[in-house]
């Protein structure tokens, strides 16, 4: 092989990895809107149980039905972050949140979680980024917690504390996850992080079912069905697949876009009212990820 055949090579797989990693980034992005559905019929510790739970069924079939080897054991402490940040820290706290507050609000933390991620892959890894990529990772967070700053007012909520601890654990399983999907498959990192999280997952139905009031709505079953089946595992086999191809750092810049995807949901889905500074901070941030995805 070439020189130029090995350059080329490696510009596709960037490219590829890019198309999977934003293709994560829309599923993720109506998880927020799929979340308001499902506590239209269950109560926030029985949508977060469930989720996992039935998660658990299709990321189970597929370790069973590939005879996937365990993981090394050296693998299984960032697995225990993936399944404790990814499986039930991030969807139980955002769950909890927005009972309080309004997804527009809520897109706060997808705001600054590529920045977190970026920031906590480098510490992971020690792999150095350019100065450009930082400042521009900065940028895009800046525009985004402003504008959704801006659209609740600037009064931080109750729901605040728990939006911010959502963040810390997401962004350490969202990193642990990129790092092992370089040593075993990307939908074998969230499978196994799905069924080691069985054991809180299946606890807490156990728990909720009985104490929280449940509708079987459509609107409830549909948003839960998403949540397990999608943003649960399905996405995250996307993911993580993209993090391995571009590095989490690059991969996680995408997640910029997000807030603005879900906004729009929420206008399509929710009801709620698109606001005007939507468009210009959509071109701020696609001009951040511009410079982020810069070799």
């Amino acid at each position: 092989m070439t020189a130029n055949d090995s350059a080329i090579s490696t510009r596709s797989i960037a490219v590829g990895g890019t198309s999977v990693a934003a293709l994560a980034v829309l599923l993720f992005s109506f998880s927020f809107p799929a979340t308001a559905w499902a506590l239209d019929g269950f109560g926030p510790w029985t949508t977060t149980g469930l989720r996992g739970l039935l998660a658990a069924l299709p990321a189970g079939a597929c370790l069973a039905v590939s005879r996937a080897p365990w993981p090394a054991r050296s693998d299984w402490p960032g697995l225990l972050v993936v399944a404790g940040g990814c499986v039930v820290g991030f969807p139980l706290l955002t769950t909890l949140a927005l009972r309080a507050s309004s997804t527009a609000h809520s897109a706060v933390v997808i705001g600054l979680l590529p920045l977190c991620t970026a920031a906590v892959a480098a510490l992971r890894t020690r792999v150095r980024q350019r100065r450009a990529f930082w400042w521009a990772a900065l940028a895009g967070a800046a525009a985004v917690l402003g504008f959704t700053l801006q659209q609740s007012a600037g009064r931080p909520g109750p729901a605040d504390a728990l939006l911010g601890a959502s963040l810390l654990v997401c962004a350490a399983g969202y990193a642990e996850g990129g790092r092992l999907a370089r040593r075993m498959p990307g939908w074998q990192v969230i499978a196994w992080a799905v069924v080691l999280a069985l054991p809180a997952t299946a606890l807490t139905c156990a728990l909720a079912l009985p104490a929280e009031p449940v509708r079987l709505t459509a609107h409830g079953l549909a948003g839960l069905g998403y949540l397990a089946i999608v943003s649960q595992f399905g996405a995250f086999v996307l993911w993580y697949r993209g993090m391995a191809a571009i590095g989490v750092p690059k991969a996680s810049q995408l997640q910029l876009a997000q807030p603005l995807l879900t906004l729009c949901w929420a206008v399509l889905v929710l009801g709620e009212r698109l606001p005007a500074a939507a468009a210009v901070t959509a071109v701020l941030v696609v001009a951040c990820i511009a410079v982020t995805q810069r070799r």
